[in-house]
């Protein structure tokens, strides 16, 4: 209809105005944002064992900037945590929650603008019911029925934001929404940890079965020389009894590894989301999951821009800091305006014209004088939430820190530890065989090769629980450093930088 196009019109350049004012007279409270001193050293603790630079990487190239991929070299481990980030359903979860907080960001940010829509009215009453119109001459004669048309677009109750209460809250929407894509890259870093960590546990307990079995194996045929030797006169009852505990312990060992393996298969089928495909490549030999060499850690500070779960805790404080312009916006009056352009008429057929053209525009101001303390109350409690998120953001840089510490710590123990493991696997192995020759040689007694045959199964399970210990400890140094969030090595100016 022309008259909607040309009432827009009108609105339009009324509109305009206003809008070209907002940014002149508009302004928010928010507080100034500084980051302060960091709540750690400037460096990590020394790790004697790490060298200057990884064999794998050269010295630009940092654990988060390293995708998983790279740094995982067991096929099969790769499809398995392609497979988890695409059906874990924590990330379902946090990849819906961005989607939530976007639009409420939306919603927010549309408050800014006003509302503009078009309304459309007629009225029909009988002449009884009209009878407090004033009719023009010649008009009512005749008229059975009253009739009243109205047209118009405008908007209603829109709050001018001179003192910035909406912009802060928009400020503050933005913020939780961008906190919520940092949870979700830490959650998809996480999701690669876990699937990693859950796998090397597998891998572990697939090796410690191997030497159940064997253990098993071995004892079962123990026992069968010693009865043959018992049926024979040549050993004793205490002999028979001591093999015959010995087979039953192997093979219970035996069993509660066999399920240890399938709980352990259990949980990589939680983590990723659905079942393991049976197509999958053949795993490894444990230790070869990941690039082994020693990546550097860099710097207490990188930690800032690297881990998402310390930027989520700023946009979290971000956000709160937002509410306190929010808050103290409120002391101030609030404008609000409400406007119209159209056209209204008794005749249908005069409704587009030019004299059934109207127009309103009602401004308001609320000025606040006794709020018996409510403004001063939320002002006060959006300062004490700040606080409480600066104390959350400063635990969870000092978190981070400690982590990576570990780590770094635990690194080279791990390392001098499965040296030694080794090393007394290999001598334990030596004894047993030893002290079995002595035994079916007549020269030593049973109770000998027992005791060698416990010391060389509880060094290979040892030796089995530390290097998945040691394997994990990467992995944890890995993710502690904000590696896992892409599959691919990216460039330094690929990384994602935080706000702020």
């Amino acid at each position: 209809m022309s008259f909607l196009s040309e009432s827009a019109r009108g609105m339009q350049k009324k509109t305009a105005l206003l809008f070209l004012m907002l940014p002149v007279v508009g302004c928010t409270m928010i507080p100034d944002y500084h980051r302060g001193k960091l709540p750690v050293s400037e460096q990590y603790p020394a790790d004697p064992e790490a060298p200057s630079h990884s064999a794998q990487t050269d010295d630009k190239t940092i654990a988060a900037d390293i995708g998983w991929s790279e740094f995982f070299t067991d096929p099969r481990l790769k499809a398995l945590i392609g497979i988890a980030l695409k059906e874990n359903r924590d990330l379902r979860v946090a990849a819906a929650n961005i989607s939530q907080y976007a639009a409420q960001y939306d919603v927010q940010h549309a408050a800014l603008l006003p509302p503009i829509g078009a309304t459309g009215a007629a009225m029909y009453m009988s002449p009884s019911e009209a009878g407090g119109f004033s009719f023009s001459p010649g008009q009512g004669k005749g008229i059975s029925t009253f009739r009243y048309y109205s047209a118009g677009i405008g908007f209603s109750s829109y709050e001018i934001d001179l003192f910035g209460r909406i912009r802060s809250l928009t400020r503050s929407s933005a913020e939780s929404a961008l906190q919520q894509v940092a949870n979700e890259r830490s959650m998809r870093i996480s999701i690669v940890s876990q699937v990693a960590n859950a796998y090397l546990t597998w891998l572990g307990d697939r090796e410690l079965l191997k030497v159940a079995s064997d253990t098993a194996d071995n004892q079962k045929e123990n026992l069968r020389l010693v009865r043959l030797k018992f049926d024979h006169g040549e050993e004793n009852l205490l002999t028979l009894r001591q093999a015959e505990a010995q087979a039953d312990q192997a093979e219970e060992l035996r069993d509660q590894q066999l399920r240890l393996v399938a709980q352990d298969e259990n949980n990589i089928v939680l983590l990723i989301g659905a079942p393991i495909p049976s197509d999958l490549p053949q795993p490894r030999p444990l230790g070869s999951q990941t690039i082994l060499a020693d990546i550097p850690a860099g710097l207490p500070s990188d930690l800032l821009l690297r881990r998402p779960d310390i930027e989520a805790a700023e946009h979290d404080l971000l956000s709160a800091n937002a509410n306190i312009g929010a808050a103290r916006a409120a002391f101030f009056p609030k404008f609000t305006l409400t406007a119209n352009d159209g056209v209204s008429s008794l005749l249908f057929h005069q409704l587009f014209t030019a004299p059934a053209t109207t127009w309103g525009l009602q401004p308001n101001i609320s000025i606040p004088i006794f709020t018996w303390g409510q403004n001063q109350g939320n002002l006060d409690a959006s300062k004490a939430l700040k606080n409480a998120k600066v104390a959350t953001y400063e635990k969870t840089i000092q978190q981070a820190f400690r982590e990576v510490s570990d780590t770094l710590v635990a690194r080279s123990t791990y390392l001098s530890q499965s040296r030694k493991m080794a090393h007394m696997v290999e001598a334990s192995s030596d004894a047993y065989r030893l002290a079995q020759r002595r035994y079916d040689a007549g020269t030593d007694s049973w109770l000998t090769a027992l005791d060698a045959q416990r010391t060389l199964l509880q060094t290979q399970q040892a030796r089995i629980s530390i290097d998945v210990a040691r394997y994990q400890n990467l992995v944890t140094f890995y993710r502690a450093l904000g590696g896992g969030w892409t599959e691919h090595t990216v460039a330094e100016a690929a990384v994602p930088r935080k706000a702020g």
